[in-house]
């Protein structure tokens, strides 16, 4: 099943399960938000297909009309975006470290294994722990709050200050913490993480720093598990809307170092994360990138991540967000 967040005409919030092949999304009826509909299944203590199912639906639209007016949302957000965490974990799949260690290869001349690919080692070995057990802590990072979540169709702002606006086409889990802090998972969606692959490679440790930027999640929440093998493609075209660059992607956990449980445990261990009500994006780590293959994406072009199992493609164009002021005033 897949759900979608969209604006009305005159800019509610509502929430639809879309029917892809068709085109239709449907409107459920009484539902203003993925999150209320999830905490609705906690407090009933019943599955979002559940309470899909028991739902009634209004007149159904059609998506092609959502996406051309710009009146898609992210498939989950919190009424309070400083109560949405946006995080992520890096080297978690099969084929991102050879990206990721070409990157800082020549910082690290006189090592054997570079820090990535000694992390990347550590998942090889540990990251898939028989079920009850842990395995090793992947490589973590934050991004921000909700506020820098951006739908499908809408621009992607790269600050004046950065050195780079690069994509990362990944899969994101969707979470809401039930009253009693317990996360739930409400399923899965396609993102493109966005980082600032220039800075990073002058010095690994400003990891932190390329990491604090916008991304964009959905259209569509896949409700369920992950399959264990995800195929996309991810595509950049330039401001005409030609084709640039072109690459496919895998992800799923026959395709990882990490499963899905451990990369949980090891966020959701942290008690900050299990505050009640808060609900959390969390990116599970990219397979490609178009950097890796010396492309530096131009303002006005713009990105496609699409996989069969999740729907319509996530669309976003890059853009660069004026400079302000950020001089702090003595009081």
């Amino acid at each position: 099943m897949l759900l979608i967040q969209f604006k009305t005409a005159d800019s509610q919030t509502r929430v639809g399960v879309l029917e892809a092949e068709q085109g239709h999304v449907r409107p459920i009826a009484g539902v203003d938000s993925t999150y209320a509909l999830a905490q609705s299944a906690i407090a009933r203590q019943t599955s979002l297909e559940r309470c899909v199912a028991e739902a009634s639906f209004d007149e159904p639209l059609r998506y092609d009309t959502l996406a051309a007016e710009g009146r898609l949302l992210p498939p989950l957000t919190h009424p309070d975006d400083a109560h949405c965490f946006v995080t992520g974990t890096g080297l978690t799949h099969l084929g991102s470290a050879e990206s990721r260690n070409a990157m800082h290869q020549k910082l690290a001349q006189a090592e054997t294994l570079t820090d990535s690919m000694k992390m990347f080692r550590l998942g090889l070995e540990g990251g898939r722990p028989a079920p009850g057990r842990v395995g090793v802590a992947p490589e973590w990072f934050y991004k921000g709050d909700g506020s820098i979540v951006r739908a499908s169709g809408e621009p992607m702002e790269m600050p004046d200050f950065a050195l780079d606006g690069g994509d990362e086409s990944e899969i994101v889990g969707l979470y809401v913490n039930g009253p009693d802090g317990t996360p739930h998972r409400l399923g899965f969606a396609l993102g493109n993480e966005f980082s600032d692959h220039v800075i990073e490679q002058q010095n690994y440790l400003y990891l932190a720093h390329s990491k604090l930027r916008v991304c964009s999640v959905g259209p569509a929440l896949r409700v369920g598990a992950l399959p264990a093998h995800v195929d996309g493609q991810a595509r950049l075209r330039d401001a005409q809307g030609q084709l640039r660059w072109e690459r496919p992607f895998v992800s799923g956990e026959a395709n990882m170092s990490h499963t899905i449980a451990n990369l949980e445990h090891h966020h959701f261990k942290y008690r900050l994360f299990r505050r009640p009500g808060d609900a959390h994006l969390h990116f599970f780590g990219a397979a490609v990138l178009s950097f890796a293959d010396d492309i530096q994406v131009q303002p006005g072009e713009s990105w496609e991540i699409e996989s069969p199992l999740f729907g319509p493609p996530l669309v976003n164009r890059l853009a660069v967000q004026p400079g302000d002021d950020a001089a702090v005033r003595p009081l």
